[in-house]
């Protein structure tokens, strides 16, 4: 397989953070490999520190209070949350309500990179996903 890039979803990246036996095992193989671009969204940072602050995320403690450094750490690349990909995450005539979701759909719409998940409802967005 050649190079790919791929956009983690907020749980794949703690998954891949905390070695969780839920990560799958062919976006680890893929995550795993250096010569992959590995993309982590603002999105998702602002995910992990409302979820923390809320109290939904109580072990995620050390990544909550700096994720940025934890994407920088894992040798993996920010992806700012651009006005293109707030407009299309609004305009999208869909019943998915997460925010954080349809952010994520966005990017990986827009960038044109499929998005690493096992959130079944994200299949539902025009866009590549990889969950296995």
């Amino acid at each position: 397989m050649g190079k790919v890039t791929l956009l983690l979803d907020t749980h794949i990246f703690l998954w891949w953070l905390f070695a969780d036996p839920r990560l799958p095992t062919g976006i680890g193989n893929i995550v795993e490999d250096v010569n992959n671009p590995i993309l982590v969204s603002s999105a998702s940072v602002w995910e992990i520190a409302t979820k923390f602050r809320l109290g939904k995320l109580p072990l995620a403690a050390k990544v909550a209070k700096n994720v940025p450094a934890c994407i920088d750490k894992a040798g993996f690349l920010p992806l700012a949350v651009q006005p293109e990909h707030a407009q299309l995450a609004g305009d999208w005539d869909m019943a998915h309500r997460d925010p954080f979701d349809r952010m994520l759909a966005a990017q990986a719409s827009l960038v044109n990179i499929p998005l690493a998940t096992v959130d079944a409802a994200l299949s539902d967005f025009p866009i590549q996903v990889i969950g296995k």
